[in-house]
């Protein structure tokens, strides 16, 4: 009875979460939950609208997608804490894949079109079905595979275009949509002197007042005040009546129903990108929810959180959202709010709906340079400085943020992620491929158990025992480098060299196949040759591979020992006597 309870409660706490974080809900932790969604909805509005744009979509669905995400993936997802909806990341990933579609395979359909829009969600729905999928799967742990190297370099890119997306309107001047970065560049240069004066004044006023507002106030939602002080500098220089563009009214009304298109060609032109969002997606909330846990003492559950990810998204896809994922801001702000429980994400998105039902004019004098200078501070918040001096100081990393950051700019933005993540493994694959392989020695004859670094130490060594460290794993990348630095010690033709070698393999986590085959044959080739390798130090879990693949018995116990001492013992017996008589060194404390 006990075990059937128990599968009962793993069960609801994979598929309905909501119902056990909802059983502990009481007055005083809704009470709570309601001031942080207060302060959520606040701060959500103005990004709700600016990642819409970023995106090439109406103002509106940037809401929708503030509504619906985050009460689907608070009532499924695993962090108490965590916002998902809209972010800037995702946006402008969004908007280059539709764009890329909307031109290529479509047609020429115009961004910000119903047809784009009907794109758009598509890929939403898309995107939802692979992460439901993967955290159905278990294969959360796919995203380990995404380095946080790529992450930072693919955001520091889209930071940059998102940027060069808002100057035509931070300098009032006519930019194509679907210029790539450079050429969209060579335009704003070209017309800068063209450029609205009214439209550059808001936005340097939105910027400096959200600046301020930070440093003076930085509890208060400088955002949101920052884009009214600037509609109100628009209205007081007559913004409207020198060419200033509004963003307009937002239509009264909540997310209805919508069907995505499904024809087989757009789903399968959209799939890629889907696959690169969802990826993309997962490693956001993923990140942020671990973040935020690490100060709630809460344990995230990744699985779970790509179910609800997936969910969020799939469910939204039906009512006029984009693909969302977790948002650092508005989570951060949602735990210092006091939030207590995924309610405060709920309600946050509740008083959003009363915002679009009651006030809807909310936008109706909020300019486009105002909004497009609170994009530019989003995007500047992009880039983690921090991080990146970290990252220069390690030059593989620095080739991996380098080439994903500049792919970033110049390749379609789901491509920039690939080739990111395949540089990743590549460089791992390399560095593991060779592992580090020192001779080591013991300290000294009294201390014949603690073997050093001989070239670090500068310690005699045994002229026919050679002692070799092996830290890393053995399989296919690195077989090649393992018997190099084998056969380096021991050539074919040298009769005076060492005889018997120890690879002492404390440092070896797995052996596959290929290494296990590369093992036998230096045996046998050193057998040959007169002399023996003996293994030391093999972990319990190391050797039960060993055993259970039938390699220990081609192997030999007579080559494999607990540890380097045994081995040193057990070859003294086969040395050349008339070698030791004259040997200096005489480093064992087994030597004759």
């Amino acid at each position: 009875m006990s075990q059937k309870c128990e599968n009962r409660h793993a069960f609801i706490n994979r598929y309905f979460p909501f119902l056990i974080w909802g059983a502990n809900l009481n007055r005083r932790s809704l009470l709570a939950d309601f001031m942080a969604g207060l302060t959520g909805a606040v701060v959500v509005l103005p990004q709700g609208i600016a990642y819409a744009l970023i995106a090439g979509l109406p103002p509106e669905y940037g809401l929708y997608t503030a509504i619906i995400t985050p009460i689907v993936a608070a009532l499924f997802g695993s962090s108490l804490h965590l916002i998902s909806g809209p972010t800037a990341a995702i946006s402008i990933v969004v908007f280059s894949v539709a764009s890329n579609v909307a031109s290529s395979v479509t047609g020429n359909i115009a961004i910000g079109s119903s047809e784009f829009i009907g794109i758009v969600l598509t890929l939403t729905l898309l995107t939802g079905l692979i992460q439901y999928i993967l955290g159905l799967a278990r294969l959360g742990s796919l995203v380990n595979f995404v380095s946080h190297t790529v992450i930072i370099g693919f955001t520091s890119g889209a930071a940059f275009l998102i940027a060069t997306s808002q100057f035509k309107y931070v300098l009032g001047i006519e930019v194509s949509a679907n210029s790539r970065f450079f050429e969209s560049w060579w335009t704003i240069i070209n017309q800068v002197p063209a450029s609205n004066l009214y439209s550059l004044a808001i936005a340097l006023v939105t910027l400096f007042s959200i600046q301020l507002i930070k440093q003076v106030k930085p509890k208060w939602p400088s955002m949101l005040i920052g884009m009214i002080i600037g509609s109100a500098f628009c209205w007081f220089i007559q913004g409207q009546d020198n060419g200033v563009p509004l963003v307009g009214n937002l239509p009264d009304m909540v997310p209805q129903l919508s069907l995505p298109p499904l024809s087989f060609e757009l789903i399968s032109a959209l799939l890629p990108g889907a696959m690169a969002v969802a990826i993309l997606g997962l490693v956001e909330a993923l990140a942020i929810g671990r973040a935020i846990a690490l100060r709630s003492g809460q344990r995230i559950e990744g699985d779970k959180e790509f179910m609800g990810q997936g969910l969020s998204n799939i469910v939204g896809s039906f009512f006029a959202c984009y693909a969302g994922s977790g948002s650092f801001t508005r989570s951060g702000v949602n735990y210092d709010a006091g939030a207590k429980s995924p309610m405060a994400a709920i309600f946050a998105a509740l008083l959003l709906v009363l915002i679009l039902v009651l006030i809807p004019s909310i936008t109706s004098f909020l300019p486009l340079p105002a909004m497009a200078a609170a994009i530019l501070l989003i995007a500047f918040n992009l880039i983690d400085i921090s991080s990146i001096r970290h990252i220069f100081s390690n030059k593989e990393e620095t080739a991996i943020l380098l080439t994903t950051f500049i792919a970033t700019l110049t390749m379609a933005l789901e491509f920039a992620i690939y080739f990111g993540v395949i540089l990743s493994l590549i460089l791992y694959l390399r560095r593991t491929s060779k592992p580090n392989i020192i001779e080591i020695a013991p300290l000294s004859l009294d201390d014949n158990r603690n073997y050093r670094n001989v070239e670090r130490f500068n310690l005699n060594t045994c002229p026919q025992i050679k002692t070799l460290r092996l830290d890393g794993s053995i399989y296919f990348g690195s077989v090649d480098h393992i018997q190099d630095a084998i056969m380096t010690l021991k050539p074919e033709a040298e009769p005076q060299g060492a005889s018997h070698f120890i690879l002492q393999c404390a440092g070896v986590n797995f052996i596959d196949l290929a290494g296990k085959e590369m093992l036998l044959t230096e045996i046998k080739r050193i057998q040959a040759l007169g002399g023996q390798l003996g293994l030391s130090g093999f972990k319990n879990t190391v050797l039960d591979d060993l055993r259970k693949s039938g390699y220990l018995d081609q192997i030999g116990d007579q080559n494999i020992f607990a540890d380097t001492c045994d081995a040193v013992a057990h070859f003294m017996s086969s040395l050349d006597k008339k070698r030791c008589d004259t040997c200096v060194n005489r480093i064992f404390s087994t030597c004759p």
